[in-house]
């Protein structure tokens, strides 16, 4: 336990007014004014601000805007506005002793007024912060107006898509003068057998000079029964703890109190597992004794048509996609992700690579971190570790991605920029002790600063899967993990023939000068890649999805992946120009719904038998159309063509589907039937649809909490007479919500949709679209989503309550 030493103003005693009621966390997040532009007089509490818009946190004013080559952004910034931005909220004062607003995280640059009086901000937009209030405040129970002024306004600010605003939740927190520090506990395990475990809690406490105080713990199991109680600093032994596991994220909870006497003036319960991870340079990564391959993914903080506002129905849903392709595990590219992501993959059993910067004191954008690097990242990495080291997800810390000082010109820089990293990975064990530091390096050679330093304790590689072993030679005994992998590029639905040999993406474009409009080859369609797993990015050093896992399957010494992306995101079109303005590397589109790749993946990396047969079939007659199927718990697989056997395919160690070439294209029905020891597995189907007759919604949640937050996500398809949906169709839809919901977000997974993801227009691309319900808080009924298109209405219903 450590004691820091705060002053206490005859004002600040005058405010509180000695009604110390404990700790109040509040939702802070509605009833904001927002307005972009920029006056210094906005920070005043006496602004008539009665024009602004009202809203609701979180907020991205970026998303809002419409695409546009122009924007400074760029299209490797996903083409949209950035800035400055102001929000302003009044609210009274509490009573209470201290008082202080928690931003998860607002990008950039934020700085916060309270009264006119400024109380702190942040430039990096990835962290979260804590701003005391205490002393701006007004008398108990009178009027006061926060402002907070975001400048995002040197632009690029990023490799993609950022956001701007508030885009992170925000509470406001009470407290007496004898407080818990913000993120000031620490939970460790540092004992976990089958009979007993210990947990051992360290907690910084903020008081006055001269207070006398004491701190203990109780711990409670997933139902709230208190299992074990002890002392600060003090081993706690837990009786046949209950481990966490990816497969059984059991949580725990601590409840920690701080007394005067025998009266508790704090509280706060922390969530934690008991688990057991470490690293082998011959089995890579184990968790709980056991070995786990990381099947993983990188991810962009970005929400598709949300933005970077964060939602957690959206998070939960993208990880609810990843899981069913069986992805274990998480790198939060590359950044700080939002607590929320954190708190969802504790509840749900994965693993987390926990990034912290893209850049150091090397650029690579004109508005990026690198400004602030000195200045600001020592307090910004242990804000970072102090604010997730609770979390049994994060099980390794990330310093850097493909930054410049992996190399150096002279010795001399090459020393600083290795002393730079030991002091760096010093900060981080400071704070937690118990985790793994790697990061994502590019530079294969022994001479790579990062690795060379000596402060890693795994080494983690981006791409260049021939260098896997060479590696191993070079740093004896260090374990490794593919950090960043694959990089192909496809756009769902569309399939260009023969699907053998590779195609590089957007080669036209990049041969005219990078990211720069250029028309598509013969056969191609403009600013589009294809379905098949044959295409990949212009870099040497990516690959297919299928060439990059089998490098890392079959090397136990490698811990694991990260494959890159698992859902597009907004920005970096490589090697696509204007109208392109969001990735095509993801497994899983803008939207949400799953590419043909998705379910290679799923083949390896789960044991629930599937099978997936690809393209679809409508198609001109007589074209000739190479067939695939990904299978598992199979021997091989037969294809027929409306009834007609076309015979028997397997895939093999280095080839991970089925495969039938040239295939003449006859209207009707392929089927596809996997076989286990001359047995029949499962089957799947393609048929050819008919002229689009209606529209078919499909909600994937038809009731959610009228909370202002929830979400409904409904895919909109057009159908034939038949019912069955049509691979190719385009048309425009509008869309429209009445009732107790709003609309929040169109899409249909296009990277070259120039469509405001925000606006009420957006067309079907490869048979599909996207609309977002928001509920509106404290409103309980009905909302409406209705969708108009040449086809007539479509509708669906959605309950809130």
């Amino acid at each position: 336990m450590r004691q820091i030493i705060i002053c206490i103003t005859l004002a600040f005693l005058f405010f509180s007014g000695g009604q110390d009621k404990g700790r109040t966390t509040t939702d802070f997040n509605f009833d904001w004014q927002f307005r972009l532009g920029d006056e210094a007089a906005w920070s005043q509490p006496d602004l008539d601000d009665s024009d602004w818009r009202s809203l609701h946190l979180p907020h991205d004013w970026s998303i809002e805007g419409e695409f546009s080559s122009k924007h400074p952004a760029g299209v490797n910034g996903g083409a949209l506005p950035g800035g400055i931005g102001w929000y302003r909220k009044h609210f009274a004062t509490p009573a209470a002793e201290r008082v202080a607003v928690e931003f998860d995280g607002v990008y950039m640059n934020s700085t916060v007024w309270v009264n006119g009086k400024e109380v702190g901000g942040r430039p990096y937009g990835y962290s979260s912060f804590c701003v005391d209030i205490t002393s701006a405040l007004n008398g108990p129970g009178q009027d006061n107006v926060i402002a907070v002024r975001v400048d995002h306004s040197v632009q690029p600010s990023g490799r993609w898509y950022t956001g701007s605003g508030i885009y992170r939740n925000v509470r406001l927190v009470t407290t007496p003068a004898v407080r818990i520090a913000y993120n000031g506990i620490y939970v460790t395990t540092p004992e976990i057998g089958d009979e007993a475990a210990t947990v051992l809690v360290h907690t910084d406490v903020e008081a006055p000079a001269g207070t006398a105080y004491t701190v203990s713990h109780r711990i409670r199991d997933a139902r709230g029964k208190t299992v074990a109680k002890g002392g600060d600093g003090v081993p706690i032994r837990v009786r046949k703890a209950h481990r966490w596991d990816v497969s059984d994220p059991y949580l725990y909870s601590v409840v920690t109190e701080v007394r005067e006497g025998r009266k508790v003036v704090d509280r706060v319960t922390t969530r934690f597992g008991f688990r057991e991870t470490a690293w082998d340079a011959d089995k890579g990564f184990l968790l709980n004794g056991r070995v786990v391959k990381l099947q993983g993914v990188c991810l962009h903080h970005d929400l598709g048509c949300l933005g970077s506002a964060v939602h957690r129905r959206a998070l939960q849903r993208q990880l609810e996609i990843l899981m069913a392709a069986g992805v274990n595990a998480v790198r939060t590219a590359h950044n700080p992700p939002a607590p929320d992501l954190l708190d969802l993959c504790d509840e749900t059993g994965l693993l987390v690579m926990d990034e912290a910067f893209d850049e150091w004191r090397s650029g690579k954008t004109r508005g990026g971190y690198s400004r602030f690097f000195d200045e600001w990242y020592e307090r910004d990495l242990t804000d970072l570790v102090r604010r997730d080291r609770n979390h049994p997800s994060v099980i390794m810390w990330s310093i850097a991605n493909e930054i410049s000082e992996q190399g150096g010109r002279t010795p001399e820089a090459s020393e600083a920029n290795r002393a730079l990293t030991r002091h760096i990975a010093d900060i981080i064990r400071a704070q937690d002790a118990t985790r793994a530091i790697t990061c994502g390096g590019h530079q294969l050679n022994r001479e790579n600063n990062l690795y060379a330093s000596g402060a890693l304790d795994v080494i983690g590689l981006n791409y260049r899967p021939k260098g896997y072993d060479s590696l191993r030679v070079w740093f004896p005994g260090k374990p490794i993990v593919a950090s960043e992998t694959v990089s192909a590029q496809n756009s769902r639905g569309i399939y260009y023939q023969p699907s053998t040999g590779i195609r590089i993406a957007g080669r036209s474009a990049f041969g005219r000068g990078f990211m720069q409009a250029a028309a598509a080859p013969a056969g191609e369609v403009p600013n589009q890649c294809t379905a098949y797993d044959n295409s990949r990015s212009i870099w040497d050093v990516t690959d297919t999805h299928q060439n990059a896992w089998i490098p890392v399957r079959d090397r136990d010494f490698i811990a694991g992946t990260f494959v890159w992306t698992g859902f597009d995101y907004l920005g970096e079109p490589t090697a696509f120009g204007w109208p392109s303005r969001s990735s095509y590397f993801g497994f899983v589109d803008l939207a949400g719904f799953p590419k043909d790749p998705y379910y290679m993946y799923q083949s390896e990396w789960t044991d629930e038998t599937m099978i997936h047969l690809l393209p679809h079939w409508n198609w001109t007659p007589g074209e000739k159309i190479d067939v695939w199927a990904y299978y598992n718990n199979a021997d091989e697989v037969e294809l027929f063509l409306n009834g007609k056997s076309l015979g028997r395919s397997a895939k093999t160690p280095d080839c991970l589907h089925a495969f039938w070439p040239e295939v003449v294209f006859e209207p009707g029905k392929i089927e596809a039937v996997s076989y286990k020891d001359g047995h029949e597995v499962a089957r799947t189907s393609r048929e050819t649809a008919g002229p689009a007759a209606s529209l078919r919604l499909t909600a994937d949640r038809k009731v959610i909490d009228a909370d202002g937050y929830d979400l409904s996500f409904v895919t909109v398809e057009a159908v034939d007479a038949q019912g069955r949906a049509i691979p190719d169709a385009d048309m425009m839809l509008n869309f429209s919500v009445e009732g107790s919901g709003e609309l929040f977000g169109v899409d249909n997974g296009n990277a070259a949709d120039t469509l405001c993801l925000k606006g009420t227009r957006k067309a079907l691309f490869s048979g599909k679209a996207l609309a977002v319900v928001r509920s509106i808080r404290n409103q309980k009924g009905h909302a409406t989503l209705k969708v108009s298109s040449e086809l007539g209405d479509g509708k669906i219903e959605i309950e809130t309550r």
